[in-house]
């Protein structure tokens, strides 16, 4: 019987080391150590076993509706909060501008001013006065001589048309990348550059960094600008070509196969002239604008950067193909 109620004594401490139990192993752990604590006969010989037992029932309190509303509760936290380690994609915000903004008042009347400035400054300038005797009365008459008016007129309006075409035309391109580039390449295109080259400045970078990513974000930012310009450009002196096919002058109608030829090569070097201003005028406006951004408020410096660079732009690369013309020559 002493060997009997040591094995009840293990088992019993067996099973008082599991944390939770099912209601069935409970009530045998309760008649197992009920067993064990029954007097024995021997019971003097190994002393009094009086072994402290208690019991969890945590496991019988919880049913299955309670483990199946806890799944679902933390299925809707991870379903509609994220975690905060997952990144987040970046949202482009591109907004274009209206299609005709090119006819709006502000804008029309800028471009009127500036192409009236244009070709009606030249007549104010003051004609130097002849010191030959002999070119008096010429000269008198010549004063007598009202300047024409409506020539300079016609550029304008030319000016003007040209000017609207070219806007025009950029916000067709505009649009036409948001719809077959990507959405983060259509943003670069169409970003705000000033308000772009006031970020970086506050980013804290070294100015040579600082010059190369402004002058990157203008490249870009003044592309659709150049493109727009190119295209109305190459569309003129085509429209040029085929009017003089279609209607040559009389006396040029007995040389019309020469004048063909001649006029497709006159085509092709005016698409390579044009082509060739308007990458300097891009390029030098990009290199103007990084490098006066640093000299001035960023985004003013920016904008009288690529106004300047696209001015000098064309002109720079006139002067350097005429002189290398005269060194062939």
């Amino acid at each position: 019987m002493a060997g009997i109620a040591i094995v009840l004594d293990l088992l019993k401490k067996s099973h008082n080391k599991h944390t939770f139990h099912s209601p069935s192993s409970l009530s045998s752990a309760a008649a197992l150590s009920a067993f064990a604590t029954a007097p024995f006969a021997s019971r003097f010989l190994f002393g009094s076993f009086e072994p402290r037992v208690a019991y969890c029932d945590a496991a019988a309190a919880i049913d299955d509706d309670y483990l199946a509303a806890i799944r679902k509760m933390s299925a809707d936290a991870l379903q509609f909060e994220p975690p905060t380690y997952i990144p987040s994609s970046k949202v482009y915000n591109i907004q274009p501008k209206p299609l005709f903004s090119a006819f709006e008042f502000r804008a029309l009347a800028m471009t009127t001013v500036r192409s009236l400035l244009m070709f009606y400054l030249p007549l104010l300038e003051p004609k130097p006065a002849s010191e030959d005797d002999d070119d008096f009365l010429n000269n008198a008459a010549e004063e007598r001589r009202r300047p024409d008016l409506i020539v300079p007129l016609k550029k304008s309006v030319k000016q003007i048309a040209r000017e609207t075409t070219v806007m025009t035309t950029r916000r067709v391109l505009e649009r036409l990348a948001i719809s077959y580039v990507s959405q983060r390449m259509a943003w670069k295109l169409l970003k705000d550059v000033p308000q772009s080259t006031l970020r970086k400045a506050g980013r804290g970078w070294p100015t040579h960094l600082y010059i190369y990513k402004v002058s990157q974000t203008t490249l870009r930012g003044h592309f659709l600008g150049i493109a727009a310009s190119w295209t109305v450009q190459v569309g003129i002196e085509i429209y040029r070509c085929v009017v003089r096919y279609v209607k040559p002058k009389p006396e040029e109608e007995e040389e019309e196969q020469v004048e063909i030829a001649e006029q497709a090569k006159d085509l092709g070097n005016k698409v390579v002239g044009i082509t060739v201003r308007c990458g300097a005028s891009l390029v030098f406006a990009a290199i103007g604008a990084g490098i006066c951004s640093c000299l001035m408020r960023p985004s003013t410096g920016q904008w009288i950067g690529c106004t300047l660079g696209d001015l000098a732009g064309p002109m720079v690369v006139s002067i350097c193909l005429q002189k290398t013309l005269q060194a062939d020559g």
